[in-house]
């Protein structure tokens, strides 16, 4: 009979179904479960035959066994090793140190293997590993850290079946903490788990954002202002406020406070207030003054061969300038400060008074005059001073010359700001031509 390769052979005909196929009765098969080294040291098991419909057809020159059996090898019955001959021990030995050492490989498989808790900022999962510590589970997992990073237990502690290993991420946190700024790093994930761990005192504390707002990675700016105490002294009166002004002016008003046009603080206004710190508030008004002062002349001095050496002549009086200032007042508190100049300017320019130093030598002597009493005379008429000036401005010097006479004379100038031995020299010419008449009253002096 031709039969396909992938056809069955049914040994109940062609009608026939597997349902209705013979059943072996028991104890014909033997049990198949039995440990690795009785199964493979001690029994020799041949391969069972193959299950109906899956058998293919006998092809030609088929034993007479398998044509009797419809095509079916029997199964054979399993042989005690004793029973087999040599050639089989040696050829089955190979397999058994094969199969014991995948035993004891699976076994070390098994004890390598750690179920272990791992936690990324929060997240936490179960896991398997065959890593040998943390670095290598967090490698493992691809976990990244960097400095700011917190992990617990510390990487390449060994890790052991049971273990748990936690990961929190660092986020940067620009703190400005009663106006100081710095950055700090957090593993918190909320503004009030990075207050408490920066240790932030936040009772009574304005904060810039939400205690519960999460940080991120990227972090945040964080404003933290603390409840304080500050003393204000003003008009006279005490209070002390707990505050977390931004602002000394902030505090003063919250005392009750009002500063108005110039007043202001002991501090500046805008610093940030202190705790403890005592903030005195000054009332201050101010106005403003004009003074004029003078301002010198100069005096310019030129040598002239006309005048009698020894003798000055004030050719041009010198005037004195003036300069017009004017100066901020404050006063702080009722007590009045130190002015202080804001601007100056000159209304006039002084005029510079300029002297001719005579240079022209003295005659030896004026005739018979030298012979008489002039400090006689000079003490009659002017009490013996050369700058002397009579009441009516007429007369001057020692010998109370008119302005008149005195240049009629030879004189320069005035004759009060001439020296004493040129109005004496003036005096002694005057008596050669007129005689004692200028002196209607002190003239009988010269004799004396």
């Amino acid at each position: 009979m031709s039969t396909s390769p992938y056809e069955t052979y049914d040994p109940y005909g062609p009608d026939a179904s597997v349902h209705t196929a013979e059943t072996l009765p028991y104890g014909i098969h033997e049990d198949t479960y039995r440990p690795a080294y009785e199964a493979e040291a001690y029994f020799v098991t041949e391969p069972a035959p193959p299950l109906p419909r899956q058998t293919p057809a006998p092809a030609a020159g088929v034993s007479e066994e398998a044509e009797e059996t419809g095509g079916r090898v029997p199964r054979r019955r399993r042989t005690r090793y004793g029973d087999r001959p040599d050639s089989t021990v040696r050829r089955l030995l190979p397999q058994a140190l094969v199969v014991a050492f995948l035993a004891g490989g699976t076994t070390a498989f098994v004890a390598n293997d750690k179920a272990v808790e791992l936690s990324v900022d929060g997240r936490q999962r179960s896991l398997h590993t065959f890593a040998d510590d943390v670095s290598e589970l967090l490698t493992e997992e691809g976990v990244r850290v960097g400095t700011h990073d917190m992990i617990a237990p510390a990487p390449g502690t060994a890790l052991a079946s049971g273990d748990a290993v936690a990961v929190r991420y660092g986020r940067p946190v620009r703190l400005t903490l009663d106006g100081r700024r710095r950055e700090v790093w957090t593993t918190a994930r909320t503004v009030e788990g990075a207050l408490d761990e920066l240790g932030v005192r936040a009772e009574g504390a304005y904060l810039s954002t939400s205690r519960s707002r999460p940080i991120g990675r990227a972090g945040l700016a964080l404003d933290v202002r603390t409840e304080r105490a500050v003393t204000v002294l003003a008009d006279g009166r005490t209070r002390t406020v707990r505050t977390n002004a931004a602002t000394v002016r902030e505090a003063v008003e919250e005392a009750g406070i009002t500063l108005r046009g110039q007043d202001t603080t002991s501090v500046p206004p805008d610093s940030f207030p202190r705790d403890g710190q005592t903030v005195t508030v000054l009332r201050v008004s101010s106005t403003r003054e004009i003074h004029e002062e003078q301002i010198p002349f100069a005096v310019e001095r030129t040598a002239d061969p006309t005048v009698f050496l020894g003798t000055e002549v004030v050719a041009r009086p010198g005037q004195p300038g003036l300069r017009r200032t004017t100066y901020h007042v404050r006063t702080v508190n009722g007590v009045r400060q130190k002015p202080r100049p804001e601007r100056s300017e000159v209304v006039r320019a002084p005029r510079t008074q300029v002297i001719k130093v005579g240079t022209k030598p003295r005659p030896p002597s004026v005739g018979d005059a030298d012979r008489l009493n002039w400090r006689a005379l000079a003490a009659c008429e002017s009490g013996g001073r050369p700058d002397a000036v009579d009441p009516s401005g007429t007369y001057g010097g020692l010998y109370q010359f008119d302005t008149r006479t005195w240049q009629g004379l030879g004189g320069k100038g005035r004759p009060q700001d001439a020296s004493v031995e040129e109005q004496t020299y003036r005096a002694k010419k005057l008596y050669i031509r007129r005689g004692a008449s200028p002196w209607p009253h002190c003239g009988v002096r010269l004799r004396g």
